[in-house]
């Protein structure tokens, strides 16, 4: 079979090996020019200053680091869980605040959607860098530990952060945690078998007991079983500082606080308008055979109207996760702000911003895989 340059496959394999072939010799061209520099100037490369150790201090940590003696390897790792710690809570925060706000734009009630208007179309015009200024400066000016606001026992409100009580971890409680994750996934069993017996009879089962024995029930049996420990950890002032039970920097909360109030308006615009994108046939339906509108919403329009909301809302989670790299502004210390002292101590500029590249790009990657799957899991299939 003879090809001539009038085919459109033959054209296109050779576009093809040109583009291709121009892209490596562009990187081949970068990467040798940048070693030769780095030669001449006598800077060492490669990630072998990963081992070595780290006079970094940080103030906010996962794990257990000491200065001088923890390596940079494991001080870039808790700065990666640090923006972890802000994103992940930021995206669930967000999501719940923003889809709230999006259906009091919608309320009949014109008071209430007045506000959720006023405060999407007011917050979303600030920059979120001044915004995360205005958090922190807020938080700052708390009383200091020793005149520190006491709203409810073991809670006390400074310009320290927040103190909250915690539960002192004991080996009943991750036991009693994987026999709730057992029962989440017993949950999901017990309703896929109430589906299918709707689906067949047109009557759905009550499923509510057997749901809370699993999710309650369960739990409570194991963590009786192995004794029942439970001590609340309080925390207590001594001298100038708080001792005891778990804290809450005013770098996190201002910097969390900042992002989920930003990201919520964008995420309220994004539900309001898939809401509005179903067809208004459907309230009217529901209305006709007297079903409550809360009810309606939540069975009827939101799983429809997720197809089209599902989509953009990728996009803000991955807004916000990149946005968390304003953290450094405020001093909260995320895997940006590590790297950058990091690079600082050591001279490794390219495997610092290396490794700050693939730290966002592994997020972003999750992030969207993760939303491919769940939106091509409630696209509609044509039978």
């Amino acid at each position: 079979m003879r090809l001539s340059w009038s085919d459109p496959r033959l054209r296109n394999l050779v576009w093809q090996i040109l583009i291709i072939g121009a892209v490596v010799l562009a990187g081949w061209y970068l990467a040798h020019n940048t070693n030769r520099n780095l030669e001449q100037r006598h800077i060492a490369t490669g990630f072998g200053f990963l081992g070595q150790a780290a006079s970094i201090p940080i103030g906010e940590s996962l794990l257990s680091y000491t200065p001088s003696v923890s390596t940079y390897g494991r001080a870039l790792l808790i700065g990666v869980l640090n923006t972890l710690k802000v994103a992940v809570a930021g995206v669930v925060l967000a999501t719940v605040l923003g889809t709230l706000v999006g259906i009091a734009r919608l309320s009949p009630n014109w008071l209430l959607s007045r506000i959720a208007a006023i405060y999407v179309e007011t917050v979303r015009d600030i920059p979120v860098l001044l915004q995360l200024f205005f958090w922190y400066g807020l938080l700052q000016t708390l009383p200091p530990p020793r005149a520190a606001f006491h709203p409810l026992p073991g809670v006390f409100l400074s310009n320290r952060g927040v103190k909250l009580p915690t539960i002192a971890w004991h080996a009943a409680h991750f036991w009693a945690l994987v026999a709730f994750l057992a029962g989440c996934v017993l949950v999901w069993l017990i309703g896929r078998a109430a589906d299918r017996r709707q689906a067949a009879t047109g009557r759905r089962p009550r499923t509510w007991p057997t749901t809370l024995a699993a999710l309650l029930g369960l739990p409570i049996l194991v963590w009786l079983g192995l004794g029942a420990p439970l001590h609340v950890d309080m925390p207590a002032l001594h001298g100038f500082n708080f001792q005891g039970g778990i804290s809450i920097t005013p770098e996190y909360a201002a910097l969390l606080t900042g992002l989920v109030v930003y990201t919520a308006t964008y995420i309220a615009e994004i539900v309001r308008s898939g809401i509005q994108a179903v067809a208004a046939g459907q309230w009217e339906a529901a209305g006709a055979l007297g079903l409550p509108r809360g009810l309606v919403l939540r069975r009827i329009v939101l799983p429809q109207a997720l197809r089209v909301i599902v989509p953009p809302m990728t996009s803000q989670y991955l807004n916000l996760v990149k946005n968390s790299s304003l953290a450094i502004a405020i001093g909260y210390q995320d895997i940006v702000s590590i790297a950058d002292t990091t690079l600082n101590q050591t001279g490794q500029s390219i495997e610092g911003i290396a490794i700050i590249m693939a730290v966002y790009l592994t997020f972003s990657l999750s992030i969207s895989l993760f939303m491919n799957w769940y939106n091509a899991h409630i696209a509609l299939v044509e039978r």
